[in-house]
């Protein structure tokens, strides 16, 4: 009997992962080409403000940063909705017709004369015609319409394939594992083919053809899941864990004028559902105002299950070690926003020095698009996984005995230095490209206005290499930190908790960049973010911005030093009736 049942078992673990292998081609092809159809434009789209709306550079990087803040904010509120009420497939459903919406709307901007400003040329730039402001209402509605599209699509499009495969049995573990290399790999795939070929036909044939393409590479990514939709696994929403957070937040401070026993296992809730899927977790001491919310008061009452009746009156101490487990990883996320502001200079500022530079190659009269250096990023941090992974990894643990080589605080705090070194980079880059561009011939006038210098923009590549680098250590860091250090119940808002450091790094460069020119533009130096790079002083931007890096890093150092990971395996909170009972016992209920 019980090898029957081991078989039958077998067959039927085995057809859940040939039903989850059927489905990924299905997922993996709707992520790709989604995002070919939207990374191609949004790494352009600066190019695309300046030269067809006619606006000037401190306001197109402020509406990137903008933007790109708002994309990045509402995967939160979309996990939110996804786990409380609608579920991932049809979160992904209404998340990418909207972004077909979207890019439709961005198209039509393009493609009909009267929804953006009349062309302007080279020699009058400083007096084009700005949008009108249905012109600009129009163009924002197609930036709303992208913004739902990413709150959706974001934080449920990795879940979503995960959740197609079984996790407890060890064939499932291994499908999810293949499905994230083929995720991460088909990512970079899109991206390179979107600053690149998309890139060029936006910039070199037409901006209605180059933005008509990606436009019905969304389609078909929508056609192609919907085809799927049959072999899908559609987990219904469990609800929120953002509610048991709220509980103790409130529960605690309700209980606020309540004394803390010394021995907490006397008194402290200690319940967990046994249906839960979140580990059980350790007592510890930090932020002990919260363990408030887990005394028990004569006032309290348990369900016959052991559940509080009163969840927002009182929690468990597993529902309060899992909101430290987030309140320490906020001053960690903080320090990744100025982390990712170094980052955000790379897909603008960077756009602009490769428009004032040589963008040529060799002697022929071909010139690689602004945007598609963008490029050198990816590639170097594609080169650079794989190295990591197979050989600096296992010369580190050979050394220190840790399985990932090294902590991931240690490979933020690496991935921090790093961008520091790419601000500097950025700023020796820049101050060579200005100066030859002041003492050498130039090449003419750039699209957005200004002399290009005769400076080679491949001289962009080291700053961009270092760029990805910098990434490979701190943005996949990240994930993985958010990813083992959330609650598991928590793994949507974990990945949402990235998007969100770089909303907030968007917001903060968009006010750097507002503030500073409105600052220097009347300074004796003159303006540091002038239209024309040649007339400006955009290095000492990126200095500020490298000892803004060097700040933030001292505090990153102080905040590593100061966090405790979690630690899974057992609640340490056990009964010992035997020990001393707390002082007023009326107070309290045994557990």
């Amino acid at each position: 009997m019980d090898n029957k049942k081991e078989n039958i078992t077998s067959n039927e673990e085995a057809a859940v992962v040939y039903r989850g292998v059927k489905a990924m081609p299905f997922i993996i092809g709707n992520e790709t080409f989604e995002k070919i159809g939207t990374i191609g434009t949004l790494s352009n789209l600066m190019v695309y403000l300046t030269t067809v709306f006619n606006m000037k550079s401190v306001t197109a990087a402020t509406l990137i940063n903008f933007f790109s803040g708002a994309t990045n904010t509402a995967p939160l509120i979309g996990a939110f909705l996804s786990d409380s009420y609608c579920g991932r497939y049809k979160t992904l459903v209404f998340a990418t017709i909207s972004s077909i919406l979207g890019m439709t709307v961005l198209t039509l901007t393009a493609g009909i004369i009267k929804l953006h400003p009349p062309k302007c040329a080279t020699t009058e730039i400083g007096k084009c015609i700005g949008p009108t402001p249905w012109q600009m209402a129009f163009l924002l509605l197609a930036f709303l319409f992208l913004v739902i599209g990413a709150g959706g699509i974001r934080p449920c499009n990795l879940a979503f394939g995960a959740d197609q495969f079984n996790p407890a049995t060890e064939s499932g573990r291994r499908g999810i594992s293949s499905f994230f290399n083929w995720y991460y790999f088909t990512f970079t795939f899109a991206v390179t083919i979107s600053v690149t070929l998309i890139v060029y036909v936006q910039s070199n044939v037409s901006w209605t053809t180059g933005l008509a393409i990606p436009t019905s590479l969304m389609f078909l990514s929508c056609a192609l899941f919907f085809l799927g939709s049959r072999l899908f696994v559609k987990v219904k929403p469990e609800g929120s864990p953002l509610t048991s957070l709220a509980q103790v937040v409130v529960a605690a401070r309700r209980k606020r004028m309540l004394k803390l026993p010394d021995h907490p296992a006397l008194c402290l809730f200690n319940y967990m559902p046994s249906n839960s899927m979140n580990s059980k977790l350790p007592y510890t001491d930090q932020f002990r105002f919260l363990n408030k919310a887990a005394i028990i008061t004569t006032d309290d009452q348990i369900n016959s299950n052991g559940s509080a009746a009163e969840p927002w009156k009182l929690c468990s101490i597993q529902q309060v070690e899992e909101v430290k487990c987030v309140v320490r990883v906020i001053p960690v996320w903080t320090s990744a926003i100025m982390f990712s502001v170094a980052m955000a200079q790379q897909q603008t500022y960077a756009v602009f020095q490769a428009l004032q530079s040589d963008r040529r190659l060799g002697n022929r009269s071909f010139q690689v698009p602004a945007a598609s250096y963008a490029v050198f990023s990816m590639l170097s941090l594609t080169l650079w996984i794989p190295i990591y992974d197979r050989i600096v990894v296992p010369s580190l643990r050979k050394v220190n005995g840790k399985e990932g080589g090294m902590t991931l605080l240690q490979r933020m705090g690496i991935g921090i230095v790093l961008s520091i070194v790419t601000t500097l980079v950025s700023a020796l880059v820049e101050q060579k490209r200005r100066n030859l561009a002041h003492t050498r011939p130039t090449l003419g006038i750039a699209p957005k206005g200004g002399e290009i210098s005769s400076m080679s923009a491949f001289w962009l590549i080291p700053q961009l290499a270092l760029a990805g680098l910098s990434e490979a250590f701190n943005c996949i860091g990240q994930i993985e930190f958010y990813y083992k250090q959330f609650p598991e119940n928590m793994r949507s808002i974990a990945g949402s908790f990235f998007f969100l450091g770089l909303a907030g790094s968007s917001y903060v460069s968009g006010l750097l960049v507002s503030t500073v020119h409105h600052i220097t533009a009347g300074s004796e130096t003159g303006d540091w973010l002038a239209e024309d790079l040649n007339s400006g002083k955009l290095d000492y931007f990126y200095y500020m911005i490298a000892v803004l890096g060097v700040l933030n890093f001292g505090y990153f150092l102080a905040c590593a030093k100061w966090y405790r990971y979690k630690v899974a395996g057992g609640n340490n909170l056990e009964l010992n009736t035997g020990t001393r009972k707390p002082e007023k016992q009326s107070e309290y209920h045994f557990v």
